[in-house]
């Protein structure tokens, strides 16, 4: 065995050496690895022969060793790096970055990156083991979590090879309907039919009742049922807003419903965890995770001190297995999922960056900008499988002190996908009381709410949620018959100098009403929406709620299916002006909704029904015929004529040439740059 002189001699050493190379003006760089020890420099990239030194074990250590390494060069280097090496590394607590860990400019930042060509995971789970077969169950598998039965865990999400595994539910697929009108008792009773709900699980204290309920969602315990009236009483209160006639819902987590593979069922009270997997399928040898943590990663500004955490970028980095809480009462939504946060959170972080970086199997939003971010740089990442939606960014709160205000986001190159999977009206990109922010070349899709959603405020009060770029987009796939009331982008409150361009939004369907493409809904003011192209929504390509002064030109608007253009509310006021769009549809009627009143303009668009037989004599404007409809005043000079797109059938609305649509100034529209663009690695 050697001395304790020798064991510390060659740490000495290094740090000796450290000191040197960082008084000499040098960038540091230390590694991270599965194969590290805290108790190493981190010099190395792998554990040295005499195992004396090599990488350290957890990022935490490496945060301090920056820290102590600055200190002592009395900041004089560069940079600091820090590269973490692949394999799984499974959090016991968040990761935190405060205003220590700051770079040291644009130029300069800390860097923490995975190894070139690796995968480090960031996991807030743990892997379950020990698992035997439940005798005459083929397939069905048990194993017991002692930290459960001892009241010290619970975990509502299991992963196994990767992918979600479904709590024990019923019906296994599709919904139950809630008889007539959505529950507004306090606590909420559910009107169900006879069979849907069995009165024993009320006695089991822990079992759900989902439901969907237009753009909002609630998740409640069952307290007691009355089985003569089919009435269960369940754990909460519903939000003003939680109301659909028949709504969908389904119900969660009584052992009796495991039922089907790839449903699994814990037991609070015994720790007994039973999962039936597909034929053939080992848990031993598979990979079985259950999330422990419900935050993976914080940036952590200094409110009291006005000092934030700058200049830190993560690059290449996976975050995953989170889990998400539910109270006593259980959880009811207003919109949006807007009490679920970040498993990601920043607060008080500027000049940041995330890039290139995996967010997946997670309970809730992804990544969050909070309270006092400013000039995040969010590029190139991906984010999938997640409870909860892709980016939240700002706050309900409208903050008025400089530090703590939210603006000036670099959102770009993001497939952002496989949203809401427990709460479904979560939303792919949702910017609340934010300003100035890009929203580009982002590719959303299945998801049951909304796409990019910009504003919170109901009205025409004034908001710091301004000047907001949203362009290059590909959103589809939304909605999927789940929730009602929704747009690919959606907005909100007054909107100044904001910019809807050149996105691609198609298959956008509601399980009632509103499947819309673009949706300026309450009080949205001062946007301008242009060049953008929308098709296959189920009820209009473009609707207004209402609004004010709003510019709509140079759009193709195609194939909705019930109606292609929709308003909602008259004001005394300029709702919008509609200018040089073309208007294409095969299905439903071109106006849907109110359009009573003169108060929008409607100038050099180009209109037609694909329908045979179709043309002006036949055509319908909110009842009025062409003629008719232009001596109101509106479209004087516009046209109803077949635009000649080269192929709407195949999806392709570019125009041959000759199109109609030229004589009105119309200009084409680049798609060829829409969604991920594939420079980025």
């Amino acid at each position: 065995m050697k001395s304790l002189k020798n064991r510390i001699y060659p740490l000495c050493l290094s740090g000796l050496l450290l000191m040197a190379a960082l008084a000499q003006g040098k960038d540091l760089t230390l590694y991270v690895a599965t194969n590290g020890n805290d108790a190493w420099q981190g010099l190395l990239a792998e554990p040295a022969a005499d195992a004396q030194d090599g990488p350290l074990a957890t990022l935490p250590a490496a945060l301090a060793a920056v820290r102590k390494a600055r200190q002592a060069a009395g900041g004089e280097f560069l940079a600091a790096q820090i590269k973490v090496r692949g394999g799984l590394y499974e959090l016991s607590q968040p990761l935190v970055f405060t205003p220590a860990d700051s770079g040291c400019g644009t130029a300069a930042p800390l860097l923490v990156t995975a190894n070139r060509h690796e995968k480090p995971v960031f996991s807030g789970g743990r892997r379950i083991t020990g698992w035997t077969p439940v005798p005459d169950r083929p397939g069905v598998w048990r194993t017991e979590v002692p930290e459960v039965r001892s009241g010290q865990w619970y975990f509502r999400q299991l992963f196994v090879d990767g992918q979600r595994q479904q709590r024990a539910r019923t019906p296994n697929q599709g919904f139950f309907r809630i008889q007539g009108a959505s529950p507004q008792d306090h606590p909420v009773k559910l009107k169900y039919r006879a069979g849907d709900i069995d009165p024993a699980w009320a006695a089991l204290g822990d079992v759900e009742v989902v439901a969907n309920l237009a753009w909002a969602d609630f998740r409640l315990f069952i307290r007691s049922v009355d089985e003569a009236g089919h009435v269960a009483v369940l754990s909460g209160d519903p939000k003003p807003s939680n109301r659909e006639d028949n709504a969908q819902y389904y119900v969660e987590n009584a052992p009796g419903l495991l039922d089907t593979p790839g449903e699994w069922y814990l037991d609070r009270k015994t720790g007994v965890l039973t999962w039936w997997g597909q034929p053939g399928a080992d848990p031993n040898r598979l990979a079985v995770i259950a999330p422990r943590l419900t935050e993976l990663c914080r940036f952590a500004g200094d409110f009291a001190g006005r000092k934030p955490v700058e200049f830190v970028t993560l690059r290449g980095l996976t975050f995953a297995h989170s889990d998400w809480e539910l109270a006593a009462t259980g959880y009811a939504d207003t919109q949006a999922a807007i009490d679920i946060h970040g498993d990601v959170l920043a607060e008080g972080a500027v000049d940041c960056a995330i890039e290139y970086c995996r967010f997946e199997h997670l309970g809730g939003y992804a990544l969050e900008l909070a309270k006092g971010c400013q000039r995040f740089k969010v590029a190139g990442n991906e984010m999938t499988d997640l409870g909860g939606g892709g980016l939240r960014v700002g706050e309900t709160a409208i903050r008025t002190s400089p530090f703590e205000m939210n603006h000036g986001h670099e959102i770009v190159d993001n497939e952002i996908h496989r949203l809401g999977r427990i709460f479904t009206p979560a939303i792919g990109v949702l910017v609340l009381q934010s300003g100035r922010n890009r929203i580009a070349h982002n590719h959303i899709h299945d998801l049951f709410y909304t796409a990019i959603s910009v504003g919170w405020n109901w009205g025409y009060q004034e908001t710091p949620c301004r000047e907001n770029l949203i362009e290059f987009n590909h959103l589809h796939d939304i909605g999927q018959g789940i929730l009602s009331d929704m747009g690919a982008i959606y907005t909100l409150g007054i909107q100044r100098g904001t910019v809807i361009r050149n996105n691609l939004i198609h298959d956008v369907n509601a399980f009632t009403y509103g499947g819309w493409g673009i949706y300026p809904d309450e009080g949205s003011t001062d946007l301008l929406i242009e060049n953008n192209v929308v098709y296959r929504t189920k009820s209009a390509g473009f609707h207004q709620h209402y609004g004010r002064e709003n510019l709509v030109r140079n759009n193709i608007f195609a194939l909705g299916r019930e109606h292609q253009l929709m308003r909602t509310r008259a004001e005394a006021h300029l709702s919008f002006t509609f200018e040089r769009n073309l208007v294409y549809f095969d299905s439903g009627s071109l106006l849907g909704s109110n359009w009573s009143g003169d108060h929008y303009r409607m100038r050099s668009n180009l209109y037609f029904d694909a329908r045979p037989g179709q043309g002006p004599d036949t055509l319908k404007l909110d009842g009025k015929s062409w003629v008719a409809w232009r001596q109101t005043g509106q479209d004087a000079d516009s046209l109803v004529a077949d635009p000649l797109f080269v192929d709407p059938a195949r999806n392709d609305f570019s125009l041959k040439p000759g199109s109609p649509a030229f004589k009105l100034g119309f200009q084409p529209i680049d798609l060829t740059t829409v969604g991920v663009r594939r420079s980025h690695p």
